[in-house]
């Protein structure tokens, strides 16, 4: 009777090169994180308009304006609530956004491609503990939920500057996002029990 390891032996070299292919995502992580910066950056960069429009610089009111696409029938001398409020929920999307970000990058490098021992490190995060394909799924899909949820607050506060069937189709795909969310977590919660059982 023939070893099995043995019988195996010739084809190793095969299922090496699949496993180690797997790197290959590593280029894809780094360039998230290089998007990151680019979050970080222009995120500093609102944030510093905002200060400089509070302070009653034109040119940054005028930039704020411009970024967040609210419009009036009035000339502007300065900030209003409402251009307060659109700036500061563009800001808390960015921050979203990066938390995303973080959990794609970190959670994804975990499951796909290396562990990270990070088992005692006091920094660790609280779910990467238990981070596996599934877990990734319902979380990114909970956090596309919450910005969806800020970029309609978006809308809403400026609607007078949006179509009636922006408004519509906005909802309408935030809906979606939610019944997918919910599906997502539905799938999740069947498969856990259907491994329970086995």
């Amino acid at each position: 009777m023939t070893d099995p390891v043995k019988s195996t032996g010739p084809i190793r070299p095969l299922p090496n090169l699949i496993f180690a292919s797997r790197w290959l995502q590593l280029p894809l992580y780094i360039g998230l994180i290089a998007a990151q910066a680019i979050y970080v950056f222009h995120f500093w960069v609102e944030l510093v308009h905002l200060i400089e429009a509070a302070f009653g610089n034109e040119a940054a009111l005028q930039k704020l304006v411009t970024s967040i696409g609210y419009k009036s029938d009035v000339a502007l001398s300065g900030l209003n609530e409402t251009i307060i409020m659109l700036v500061v929920l563009a800001l808390i999307d960015v921050v979203m956004i990066s938390n995303l970000l973080i959990m794609v990058i970190v959670g994804g490098y975990e499951t796909f491609v290396s562990r990270m021992r990070l088992e005692n490190h006091p920094d660790q995060p609280e779910w990467l503990s238990h981070v596996n394909a599934s877990v990734l799924k319902v979380k990114l899909a909970t956090a596309i939920i919450g910005i969806s949820s800020i970029h309609l607050l978006k809308t809403f506060i400026n609607a007078g500057n949006y179509d009636v069937k922006v408004l519509m189709w906005q909802t309408i795909i935030h809906i979606a996002f939610l019944f997918s969310a919910l599906a997502i977590a539905l799938a999740d919660r069947l498969m856990s029990h259907g491994n329970d059982k086995h």
